[in-house]
């Protein structure tokens, strides 16, 4: 037996080693202290995930469940249903689905003592508002290479 194992083919002819990652600078905003500020809390968690389950998952089992309904009202020849219609149908609900990932996320409080609204709307706003700003200063603190 050959003490050599056969390669598989995506697999790199050399293995590269890693070089350990260079110590921030104090000022970095990739010091210890502001680490445990980029985390999100569980309570936060847990409230994103929620409303994430809820604003998708109920959209995503109707449009698994409006495709099943559709098969069974065309095999049982009850009335023709153009297949436009249900493929409409089902990627609407599959689209609500993905919005809901989006607005679950956005909509849940992200103060750990504030439990937020129902329907999260001011949370929404305040949120949007963040990402915005946030996207905004990146995009500002980010070397140009098109110029």
């Amino acid at each position: 037996m050959s003490s050599e194992r056969k390669k598989i083919p995506f697999e790199p002819r050399q293995k590269k080693k890693k070089t350990p990652p260079a110590e921030y600078p104090e000022n970095s905003a990739y010091n210890s202290q502001n680490a445990s500020l980029s985390t999100i809390p569980e309570a936060v968690s847990k409230r994103m995930i929620k409303r994430m389950i809820a604003l998708s998952g109920i959209p995503t089992a109707l449009g698994v469940s409006s495709f099943f309904a559709f098969y069974w009202i065309v095999s049982h020849q009850w009335f023709k249903v153009p297949t436009p219609a249900v493929v409409l149908v089902t990627m609407g609900f599959f689209g609500l689905g993905v919005l809901g990932l989006s607005y679950g996320i956005l909509s849940a409080s992200w103060d750990e003592e504030i439990k937020g609204s129902f329907l999260g709307l001011k949370e929404f706003q305040i949120n949007f508002k963040r990402m915005i700003s946030a996207w905004k200063s990146a995009r500002e603190e980010s070397p140009r290479n098109y110029e």
